[in-house]
């Protein structure tokens, strides 16, 4: 994905990137620069996109220990 620069130094943030970190209008982003020299943009406002598996950290269920986990995982009563 290439995009040009303004003369006042925008670019256009393209869509997949926006959907990936959840940007939408008025959203706030930083620019940190990498060890290998790259620029790496992040979201900056407190609405930080979460994965898919810190949402199921924790659901296994409270009091349940290692062995009752697997023994449901398999079926077992």
């Amino acid at each position: 994905m290439s995009n040009t620069v303004t003369s006042k130094g925008q670019v256009t943030i393209p869509k997949a990137v926006r959907d990936l970190l959840g940007i939408t209008a008025g959203s706030k982003v930083d620019f940190h620069r990498a060890e290998d020299g790259s620029v790496v943009l992040t979201r900056a406002d407190s609405k930080k996109t979460v994965s898919r598996f810190r949402k199921l950290r924790g659901h296994a269920g409270e009091g349940l220990d290692t062995d009752a986990i697997m023994a449901l995982t398999r079926g077992e009563p």
